[in-house]
This record gives structure tokens, C-alpha cells and sequence, in this order.
């Protein structure tokens, strides 16, 4: 959502700022730059299209004299470009459906508890699949602690966060919590193979963590 009013707010100021008499190749040039970036590909080429033969067929149509007409054809442009975002948000579920994705990514597509977790990632260890056998171990470690309020799951909850919340009740597990962290996003997200020390490491962890005695804040 950002991405796209920011995208529409590039492409009013292209227009403000250049020739108050565009003409209908330069119009729908500068929209491409933007309506026609990632964020809107999945409209493509119905919405999209028609929304950009528009522009460049009302803007080749004014006069550099009508002020008042080129002012008023911007802000059409900019309530088109308004509705192209809103449109777009639609067809993706808005931003509750990102913040969801978000937590989804963390703990995996469906629930599960801390055991299915591990027994997925020690099925996946010897099979020979390191990838799988890290995500899993890492969320087992997250499910967890979160089962004894260790951590607190929300939406968009990222790796960083849930070993920052563990890390202040189990402090002398902060290091390796962190490291944990890093290594789940670097396979999630970045798409880095783990080797089986980091896997034997998540492991590792994840059984003193459930064996540690969380700290006990001062009242």
C-alpha cells in the first residue's frame, strides 16, 4: 500500500512539474514509469490500460492556455491514480491480509504445536533436507517458548522480535537466540542452504531453552 501511493504521489509530481501541454506519448510514458511497476502487475492489462489511455487521451487533449482545464485534468489524473491503489489493495486483501502473510511466514501456513514442529524438522534432518529442518526447528523453539508466555505471537511478529522477547526472560540464552534468528531469516529469506552444524545448533538451542528457567522480574 506504501509502495503504491507513493508510486501515484512520483507520477502526479512528474506531471505537475513537467509542460502544463503534454502530449499523449509523453502523458502515458510517465504513468508506465509507475501504474506499470511490480505493484500493479497483477491488473494487468485490463484496469491498467485503460486507466493509461485515458490519461494520455484527456491530457493531449488540453490547451496550455485553459489553465483552469490543465489543473482540473490533474486532478483527475491524481483521483484515477487513487482509485488504481485502492483497486489494487482489493485485489490483494488489503493490508490485513500483508499483516497476516507476515505471521504466517514466521510460524508456517497452518498452526501447529511445538512437537509436530520438531518432529517435521527432524524428519526433514534426515532426509537430508537442511532448509526445512532449520525453519522447523526455529519455529518449534518459537511455538515453545510462546506456549509458556515466553514470547507473544502477533501478526507480523519477525524471527528478531521473538528471540528479543525470549532473549529478556532467558538472558543467558541471548547470543544464541539472536544467531538463531539470523540463520532462520538467511534460509527463509534469503535463500542461503544452512549447514548441519546450524541446524545441530537450532537444535541444540531449542532443547536448553525449553530446559532453562525463564528470569524472574524484579517487582
Amino acid at each position: 500500500m506504501t509502495s503504491s501511493v507513493l508510486a501515484g504521489g512520483r507520477l502526479a509530481v512528474g506531471l505537475l512539474a513537467g509542460p502544463l501541454q503534454p502530449d499523449r506519448d509523453t502523458a502515458r510514458r510517465l504513468a508506465e514509469q509507475e501504474l506499470l511497476g511490480p505493484e500493479y502487475r497483477k491488473n494487468r492489462p485490463g484496469l491498467i490500460s485503460q486507466v493509461l489511455d485515458w490519461i494520455g487521451d484527456h491530457l493531449s487533449g488540453l490547451r496550455a492556455p485553459q489553465v483552469p482545464d490543465v489543473r482540473l485534468g490533474l486532478a483527475l489524473v491524481v483521483v484515477a491514480l487513487v482509485a488504481v491503489v485502492a483497486y489494487a489493495v482489493w485485489r490483494s486483501g488489503g493490508l490485513g491480509r500483508r499483516v497476516r502473510a507476515e505471521h504466517v511466514t514466521l510460524l508456517g501456513d497452518r498452526e501447529r504445536t511445538a512437537a509436530e514442529h520438531r518432529a517435521a524438522a527432524e524428519a526433514a534432518e534426515r532426509s537430508g533436507d537442511l532448509v526445512t529442518a532449520l525453519v522447523e526447528r526455529f519455529r518449534a523453539l518459537v511455538r515453545a517458548l510462546a506456549d509458556r508466555d515466553l514470547v507473544q505471537l502477533a501478526p507480523g511478529l519477525t524471527a528478531d522480535e521473538a528471540a528479543a522477547q525470549a532473549a529478556a526472560a532467558l538472558p543467558a540464552l541471548r547470543d544464541d537466540l539472536r544467531a538463531a534468528a539470523r540463520s532462520f531469516d538467511d534460509v527463509r529469506y534469503g535463500d542461503r542452504a544452512p549447514d548441519r552444524h546450524q541446524v545441530q545448533a537450532v537444535r541444540a538451542l531449542d532443547e536448553r531453552a525449553a530446559a532453562a528457567k525463564p528470569l524472574v522480574p524484579a517487582r
